[in-house]
């Protein structure tokens, strides 16, 4: 009877720091999404200025070429709909950093100190490395990547035999297109992060990774064609600014490895000193 009593009483005990868990997990994630749902709301109050704001680089090309820089909707719920998914894209890029310090706090106490210094860092920079890749998407290969569709326009102002194509845009397209966009590169920018992690988990090593060069060639064209417009253009900046993170993750896994390797040389010396004295 003693034994059996021990032994629910240890159940008993294994149990409480699992509730514990799942009930903070659950204050968590309930910030998260409260926090989530407040940014959503704040992103619908200012919908229109942040569609106008995302609207710069096709307005800019229309109006280079002498045309209105008009996009229209062709469902009666399209415009309200476009807002819901703008402010839904926007509440999730404001409340990111704290359903990030959320899932941090959740999950540090659980880590050692050294761990807390090593993945602090990622934590960073991954939404640095986002931004900048969201950044380099709008400002940089949109432009490049409409301006080639927009090219494709015919004017027909003489009355010529030739047929008028002129770009009328839905903003529900345009949008999709811009956030395709926006969400792919800032993907792909997260390539080192990914690699260095896995580096520093010691998953994989600077050495597979060069040998490695011919299949993520492949690899990177395969992916450039999926999540890209059929433009050779947009593809080929896609490729070299995937390929160039790609060489930058091998230098940082190196540096990784080299890291690591006098750690453990310092923990040998002093081991080995220990033992002589």
């Amino acid at each position: 009877m003693n034994d059996e009593k021990n032994d629910s009483d240890d159940i008993d005990q294994s149990s409480a720091p699992l509730i514990e868990h799942l009930a903070e997990l659950r204050n968590r994630l309930i910030k998260s999404v409260v926090a989530f749902a407040i940014c959503m709301i704040l992103s619908f109050t200012v919908a229109t200025p942040i569609f106008n704001f995302l609207a710069n680089p096709i307005v800019n090309i229309l109006k280079l070429n002498g045309q209105a820089p008009d996009l229209i909707f062709t469902g009666l719920q399209q415009g309200f709909m476009v807002n819901i998914r703008i402010s839904l894209f926007g509440g999730f890029i404001l409340s990111f950093p704290y359903i990030s310090l959320q899932m941090w706090k959740f999950v540090a106490p659980g880590l050692y100190r050294d761990e807390k210094k090593a993945f602090l860092p990622f934590l960073i920079a991954s939404p640095v490395l986002f931004l900048l890749g969201a950044s380099f998407s709008f400002y940089i290969v949109m432009p490049l990547a409409f301006d080639f569709f927009l090219g494709f326009q015919q004017n027909n102002e003489d009355f010529s035999d030739l047929v008028g194509i002129t770009y009328l845009g839905t903003i529900n397209e345009y949008l999709g297109l811009t956030m395709k966009f926006i969400i792919a590169f800032g993907l792909c920018f997260q390539l080192p992060v990914l690699l260095t992690l896995m580096g520093k988990a010691g998953l994989i090593s600077s050495e597979a990774l060069a040998k490695s060069r011919k299949y993520a060639v492949v690899g990177i064209l395969i992916l450039a064609a999926i999540v890209t417009p059929p433009d050779v253009i947009t593809q080929i900046i896609l490729f070299t600014v995937v390929y160039a993170l790609y060489e930058i993750s091998v230098i940082l896994v190196k540096w990784v490895e080299k890291k690591k390797k006098e750690n453990l040389d310092k923990d040998d010396f002093f081991d080995n000193g220990s033992e002589k004295i």
